[in-house]
């Protein structure tokens, strides 16, 4: 880091500090009383990489997570995200800039004068970078479990002074699972096939994805698949083939073209069960993929999926 940089960066981060005014009140939906989101700071969050206390609550906000982008405007704390990845296309309007959380450009990172970064990994060193210029960086990884995702919607709550609207959204969601799954029919006999890519990359059960299906009580047939350890092993056709899944989810249809219709015209692949029996959902790859509040929506396709393959 060139040493004029750091100090021109520090002044911005010092003024924009400066002039945060007082917070807006924050209305606490389960007792209907409202308080000054800045009265919880300072606040410390146990995260993934050690204990993280926030002085102030943060007005420039950089994710560099797709899936802790959705959570941010979720919870309302959109207005304080001044950047988001190249990957953050959802919602609609994010501040999308030409950063990655692949490949971390601090230099880049620190232009934007965040008060907080948010991320799914610390690549490039990047955590030591921003800790250097004294910038708060929140690491989130990839949930394993549904209440992962719970969990990390609270946790940015609480740090970005939405801890109201963070449980609201936790509630809702856990009551849309709840029905979702009291509705579907029951998955006990049933065997799916999750398709990452049109090469047969699949999901194993100790996967978020995997654990999703779990809950519908669904047999995964990546499970006893070779390189099953690694939690994505690439399955062949003829394997998918001779275990016949009555449910076959596609995630490849943005990437690679995979509709329905494709994937009955693959050899030997018309008279799999869940093709006979017009079992083939096809999802959008990134609701299928993140681990934030459009969960639901995967869950729904799923259980659609289920009542024809049970039909």
């Amino acid at each position: 880091m060139r040493k004029g940089f750091a100090s021109s960066f520090l002044g911005v981060l010092v003024a924009a500090l400066v002039a945060c005014g007082p917070s807006d009140p924050v209305l606490d939906e389960a007792t209907g009383a409202t308080s000054s989101s800045s009265s919880a700071f300072p606040v410390t969050v146990q995260t993934a990489d050690g204990p993280l206390t926030i002085d102030r609550r943060p007005t420039r906000i950089v994710s560099l997570s797709p899936t802790a982008t959705e959570m941010l405007f979720e919870i309302d704390a959109g207005d304080q995200v001044v950047a988001v990845d190249d990957q953050s296309d959802y919602p609609q309007g994010t501040p999308m800039t030409d950063l990655s959380g692949f490949e971390p450009n601090v230099e880049a990172i620190a232009s934007f004068a965040p008060d907080l970064v948010v991320a799914a990994g610390d690549a490039g060193g990047m955590v030591k970078g921003l800790g250097q210029l004294g910038v708060p960086f929140l690491l989130q990884p990839a949930a394993a479990t549904i209440d992962d995702t719970y969990d990390q919607i609270e946790q940015l709550g609480e740090i970005t002074g939405h801890g109201a609207e963070a449980r609201a959204v936790v509630i809702r969601l856990r009551a849309d699972v709840e029905e979702i799954l009291s509705s579907a029919p029951d998955g006990d006999g049933l065997t799916v096939y999750h398709e990452l890519d049109d090469t047969y990359y699949s999901v194993t059960s100790d996967t978020f994805i995997g654990q999703v299906y779990s809950m519908f009580g669904v047999e995964n047939i990546a499970d006893e698949a070779k390189g099953a350890g690694s939690g994505y092993p690439q399955l062949s056709s003829e394997y998918i083939v001779d275990r016949d899944p009555t449910l076959i989810v596609l995630a490849d249809g943005v990437c690679c073209d995979q509709t329905p219709a494709t994937v009955a015209a693959r050899p030997g692949w018309g008279n799999l069960t869940a093709v006979s029996n017009g079992s083939v959902v096809a999802i959008d790859d990134d609701i299928a993929s993140r681990w934030g509040p459009r969960v639901v929506e995967f869950m729904r396709a799923v259980a659609e999926g289920l009542e024809e393959s049970s039909a």
